[in-house]
């Protein structure tokens, strides 16, 4: 099939193939915990606590917070007095939710080092945090709008999640996408990267981590036109790759196509940012190449139903790639390329991850543990236990009954501070 376009974050020698990267250093927390006091304490109380994927359910249980920590996790935690409470009866409690693909490449993330913080915040809180996400991988946008955002998260004056970003991308020499060429004024599209060599590929490597990256992102396969996909040159690729590698990054790479797939696994890239979309020879072989290669997956189903077509036809074998890939063993990280698609609303994606046989506890491992592992982080966050960042959702019905239940959000959490709440 021809498949239309899609829209679209430790050190390593050259032939290790990673897993997991160190956070960089915009990931711990660095404001200040939860904006609350050392002695002050915020306590949900009587959900039904989900720990992990992989831990028994706790009933009618309580989590406290202290200066943006969990201080205890049980069905008999005292709550000190003075501290904020959340009455959690009939609710459930997770960890914090990540999306792993998602772009600030709107216009209203323009202009963000001066846009009021109220503005800011309502547009965050509608796109992501509402949707009880308290990070995000930003794959794919203008730097003079999102590091400014972040610096200004991280520093307390906006309430939003956790940004790691991957700034532009790289793309093939002379393949920038139709779908963008078509919608940006020439005198940018110059500055878009696209690098000729592997020395260059690794020099705006180097210079997209330098001025604030955390990831980098590729465009291994690349749809000029419609129908047709230019691959990146494989030692472009491969250098782009160790460049990031070297700086104990991650870098996530757009297919396509069966070439663009072959492409991102020779040159030992981490994530697949979507599955590709042309699906001819991407049979169950390729697939388990893919998780030999230990490469991890963001499905991002409900975009191509949103932005390309429903048509059975065409939706299937992406379905098919997916399904194989969680049969297999595959890392699955959950990603909606929200940004890129303007449908915020997570139920069709979660719809779809369960069409392609992920039941709720699979679904919360690509909201949590399989992210956090991925970037390394799960010493800090991606499950609900003492001395962990108290990044939390509150989810008014049980995922694990209803995979939908996911995207009925009553509260989100970051590091203690209560981003969205829906008493």
């Amino acid at each position: 099939m021809s498949g239309a376009p899609p829209g679209c974050g430790n050190t390593y020698t050259a032939r290790r193939l990673p897993t997991a990267v160190t956070a960089s250093p915009t990931d711990p927390a660095r404001r200040s915990e939860g904006g609350r006091g050392k002695e002050s304490a915020l306590a949900i109380r009587g959900a039904r606590i989900l720990p992990s994927p992989d831990a028994p359910p706790i009933e009618q249980g309580t989590v406290l917070v202290r200066s943006g920590r969990i201080e205890a996790v049980g069905a008999h935690v005292p709550i000190p007095p003075g501290a904020e409470e959340i009455s959690a009866e009939g609710k459930v409690l997770t960890a914090g939710f990540w999306n792993a693909h998602v772009h600030f490449s709107e216009a209203k993330w323009r202009n963000s080092d001066r846009r009021p913080s109220a503005i800011l915040e309502a547009h965050l809180h509608d796109m992501l945090t509402s949707r009880g996400f308290s990070t995000v991988v930003d794959l794919g946008s203008d730097p003079r709008g999102t590091l400014p955002l972040r610096r200004r998260i991280e520093s307390g004056e906006v309430l939003g999640p956790r940004i790691l970003t991957a700034g532009p991308g790289l793309y093939p020499p002379h393949g920038i996408p139709h779908y963008l060429r078509d919608s940006i004024p020439f005198w940018v599209r110059w500055r878009i990267p696209q690098p000729t060599s592997p020395r260059a590929a690794r020099r705006v490597v180097e210079r997209m981590l330098g001025r604030g990256g955390d990831l980098v992102k590729l465009f291994t396969g690349s749809y000029v036109e419609r129908g047709r996909v230019v691959p990146m040159p494989d030692d472009v690729a491969r250098s782009a790759v160790e460049a990031a590698h070297a700086q104990g990054r991650l870098v996530f790479s757009h297919p396509s196509n069966l070439e663009g797939t072959r492409v991102a696994a020779r040159a030992g890239v981490d994530v697949l940012a979507h599955p590709p979309d042309t699906t001819e020879g991407v049979d169950r072989s390729v697939v388990q190449e893919l998780i030999d290669r230990r490469m991890g997956l963001t499905p991002t189903l409900q975009m191509f139903a949103t932005t390309v077509t429903t048509n059975p036809e065409y939706l299937q074998p992406i379905y098919e790639v997916v399904r194989q890939f969680r049969e297999l063993g595959g890392s699955l990280l959950f990603g909606t390329d929200v940004g890129y698609m303007t449908d915020y609303d997570t139920t069709g994606e979660f719809l779809a991850l369960a069409r392609c046989g992920l039941d709720g506890r699979s679904i919360l491992r690509t909201l949590t543990t399989a992210p956090a592992a991925r970037f390394g982080v799960t010493e800090s966050v991606g499950t609900v236990e003492v001395g962990k960042r108290a990044d939390l959702v509150l989810l008014d019905e049980d995922p694990y009954q209803t995979p939908t239940a996911f995207a009925n959000v009553r509260a989100t959490i970051r590091a203690g501070e209560i981003l969205h709440h829906r008493p």
